[in-house]
C-alpha cells in the first residue's frame, strides 16, 4: 500500500488517549512523498471530523460533501497532526482539491510557526 501527500484515507484511530481523536474516520496524509515513496512504516496525517466549526478558521480546513471522496461535509483538524502506523490505514477515499491543499499548508505553517 502506497499513500501520497494530500490523499484522504479512512483510518482506524482506536484506541485513543486523552484529547486524541478516536474511531475510524477520514484523515489527510500530510507527510512528504519522499518518505511515502520509500515505504516508511509510519505516516503523518491530519484527522478529519464531521463536527464542523466554522469559527475555528486557523485550526480547521473545511471540505464539502463529495470533495476528496467524502460523504458529507467535514473539517480537517489542523491542530491534531499525528504519526500513525501504516497498519491503521483502511482504504483510500480520494484526493484533496488544490484549494484545500493550499489552505491546509497555510494553516500548518501558521500553527507550527513556519511562516516564510
Amino acid at each position: 500500500m502506497k499513500v501520497k501527500r494530500f490523499e484522504v484515507w479512512l483510518v482506524n484511530f482506536n484506541p485513543r488517549y486523552g484529547t486524541e481523536v478516536g474511531k475510524t474516520r477520514p484523515a489527510v496524509v500530510i507527510q512528504t512523498n519522499l518518505l511515502n515513496k520509500i515505504g516508511h512504516p509510519s505516516t503523518i496525517v491530519c484527522p478529519m471530523s464531521t463536527n464542523i466549526k466554522k469559527e475555528a478558521t486557523i485550526l480547521r480546513v473545511g471540505l464539502k460533501d463529495g470533495e476528496a471522496g467524502l460523504i458529507g461535509d467535514g473539517d480537517i483538524l489542523v491542530d491534531q497532526p499525528m504519526a500513525i502506523d501504516n497498519r491503521r490505514f483502511r482504504r483510500r477515499l480520494g484526493l484533496l482539491p488544490e484549494h484545500a491543499a493550499e489552505q491546509l499548508v497555510d494553516a500548518l505553517k501558521a500553527i507550527l510557526d513556519l511562516e516564510d
